[in-house]
Order: C-alpha cells, then sequence, then structure tokens
C-alpha cells in the first residue's frame, strides 16, 4: 500500500469521503482513510478538518456526523450562518416550542439538536442574550434583565428561522 504523503491529495481524500459516508468523529474517519491508502496522526487529522473547516450537524437520525462547507460557484468557501445553512435538511433544526419566564426562555428541540442551535445563538454575540445552556433536547436561554418576550423573539428568530412562523 502506497501511503499518501501529498496535504492536497489528503484533503481531498477526506472530503471525498466526508461527502459520501456518514462519519460521526475522527475515529470513523481513520479506516477509510487507510483503505485509501492515507496514513494520518490523530493531531494531522484534527488540523487536516480544522482547516477544510469541516463542522458536526445533526443528521435526521438525531446523531452528529461531519459536513463540509458550502462552496460558491467560483470554488471559494461560504460561511455558513448557521447549522440551517450547513445542514438543509435538517428543516425546522429540530426546534419544537420555546416558554419564557422573566428574563429565561425554554427550548424543546428534536433529540441532538439543542447543541447545534445553542451554539448558533453563543456565537452570534446577540446582546440581549447573556448565554445559553444546551443539553440534548432543551435549551435555557438567559437574557438581559431588561429584553422583552417580543424583542428576544425577533433575535432568536435570526438563529432559528421556525420561530418566524411560531
Amino acid at each position: 500500500m502506497q501511503i499518501a504523503k501529498n496535504k492536497r491529495r489528503r484533503l481531498e481524500i477526506i472530503k471525498e469521503i466526508i461527502n459520501t459516508q456518514k462519519i460521526g468523529n475522527q475515529s470513523d474517519l481513520m479506516r477509510p482513510l487507510l483503505d485509501a491508502g492515507v496514513e494520518v496522526t490523530q493531531a494531522t487529522l484534527s488540523r487536516d478538518l480544522k482547516q477544510l473547516k469541516i463542522a458536526k450537524v445533526p443528521d435526521n437520525d438525531g446523531k452528529y456526523i461531519y459536513t463540509l462547507p458550502k462552496e460558491d460557484n467560483m470554488g471559494r468557501t461560504q460561511q455558513y450562518n448557521s447549522t440551517f445553512d450547513m445542514h438543509p435538511q435538517v428543516g425546522l433544526g429540530g426546534f419544537l416550542s420555546i416558554n419564557f419566564s422573566y428574563n429565561l426562555a425554554i427550548i424543546k428541540t428534536s433529540p441532538g439538536f439543542a447543541g447545534s442551535i445553542a451554539y448558533d445563538i453563543d456565537t452570534g454575540n446577540s446582546p440581549e442574550i447573556l448565554g445559553t445552556v444546551a443539553g440534548d433536547d432543551t435549551i435555557l436561554i438567559v437574557m438581559g434583565e431588561n429584553v422583552s418576550h417580543e424583542r428576544a423573539y425577533e433575535v432568536l428568530s435570526l438563529y432559528i428561522p421556525a420561530l418566524r412562523s411560531y
């Protein structure tokens, strides 16, 4: 077996594997890489995934899998605005409901979706949102003291499109 030492080739093989298989972690990725003649350390693989801007998103079964960023028609990588952009089949992003109590909100999601939604909210750096805590299917959102529930809906709908019609 010839071992691939060319980084460009290795990155192309990683992209091909992620595009054609459901890969949930680096260990799952190592086997098909070895089958393709690529021997790589975990540290190098981790750097490759970061360079390729590969993200983990929930699939339709609620399991997390690697996905590649989308590219424009010129082959340039485009940043995702949210989990919904990365994985369109997520649909409503697993969103089920939202309820408020003073400056707290509880969002219920399908199993496996809460972490991705909370990540989108946290990385949005909205001044109205102090932070989130996510479980598997529930997100606790802490809002600033004087943020109305109406304003919270507006802000959260930027990250949870399903709120626009809720």
